[in-house]
């Protein structure tokens, strides 16, 4: 059973969690897998928010098994959906589709991090009504949790507007720890609610993505401030799963370093198969990073050879990159340990 909480369009305020799932009666023997985050991870919730971040029209879907658009933010799987490949488990469905009962939430156009753990209560206590407390808890202990952390406080609040609010309330400094001691408060609910595999990612590198280098890139380069804000965030955010993993006496927190793992096919695009890791498969304008892919938009006729997918998100073939590292990544890319031998560890007990 995968259950994904996740969902944030890259160009929309703070980060949201989607939560997903493929069945509302789980086997406690199969993991359950769930995933909050952003646009990143979503698997079809913007589907039914009032918002313009969409991804409910071709081309997206392209080179989904069915070719047609899942609301997922790709030309085919991301992230959760290549993941659950890996450990065996079934598609996700949003859990936003009115087609699950009792869910009615169209009238939403963004979902708060309150309002998100408010859901993963909501869905234990149906779960508790299916199965009972016992195998609930189980089921939750024994799930794998996926997290994406702090890429849309920046791009989309920080520094979506030069002096933005929060930019004049924080020094860009004062910001990161302010998102950190925030962040500690959703982990450690997280596993309050009896979450104890948790994979945490921090930000790619955002300045290099094909929007803000129409944006914000005179020659190509990286934007500056965006990657600062990277080389400030995520070596905090290791240091704060690791003193969670020392105050729980655990290690819960697994740190993804999606940034070192972005970079690998950002820096030698052509090592790792693509043509190019500036200009997106599907958009318009300098290096296709202008506006939202729409049917009017370019598109690349071979998605494979391009490591961005549409302004904001990689493409399924950088996505299994991604995932390969969070697989079986050494420590540059996943401390204290990567997903194979947490599946391994758990597979001993």
């Amino acid at each position: 059973m995968a259950i994904s909480f996740s969902y944030s369009p890259a160009w929309l305020l703070l980060s949201l969690i989607l939560l997903a799932f493929a069945s509302m009666a789980p086997q406690v023997e199969s993991r359950a897998f769930f995933v909050f985050g952003d646009s990143l991870v979503d698997n079809g919730n913007n589907n039914y928010l009032i918002t313009s971040a969409r991804a409910d029209s071709p081309p997206y879907g392209i080179d989904y098994p069915t070719h047609r658009p899942t609301g997922r933010f790709s030309n085919g799987l991301n992230i959760p959906d290549i993941i659950s490949e890996q450990m065996g488990t079934e598609p996700t469905m949003a859990y936003l589709n009115p087609m699950l009962k009792g869910r009615s939430f169209l009238l939403l156009n963004i979902i708060r991090i309150g309002k998100q753990i408010e859901y993963f209560q909501q869905y234990q206590t149906r779960v508790t009504g299916l199965i009972g407390a016992e195998q609930t808890q189980a089921l939750v202990n024994q799930a794998l949790v996926l997290i994406t952390l702090g890429g849309n406080d920046f791009v989309n609040n920080y520094y979506l507007v030069p002096f933005s609010a929060r930019s004049r309330q924080f020094s860009l400094p004062d910001y990161v720890q302010y998102l950190i001691s925030e962040y500690r408060k959703v982990l450690r609910k997280l596993y309050d609610l009896g979450t104890r595999k948790v994979l945490v990612t921090g930000t790619g590198p955002m300045g290099c993505v094909p929007a803000e280098l129409a944006q914000r890139s005179r020659a190509g380069e990286c934007a500056v401030d965006l990657m600062r804000a990277a080389s400030l965030f995520n070596p905090q955010l290791t240091e704060m799963l690791s003193s969670l993993n020392t105050e729980l006496g655990a290690d819960v927190f697994v740190a993804a370093n999606t940034f070192a793992m972005h970079m690998d096919f950002i820096s030698d695009p052509q090592a790792y198969g693509f043509i190019t890791s500036k200009i997106a498969c599907c958009g318009q304008g300098p290096y296709n990073g202008i506006g939202l892919c729409t049917p009017l938009s370019n598109l690349c006729p071979n998605r494979d050879v391009y490591a961005f997918w549409d302004p904001f998100h990689p493409s399924e073939r950088a996505n299994r990159i991604i995932v390969q590292q969070i697989l079986t990544g050494d420590n540059k890319y996943m401390n204290p340990m990567n997903l194979s031998s947490i599946m391994a560890m758990d597979s001993r007990t």
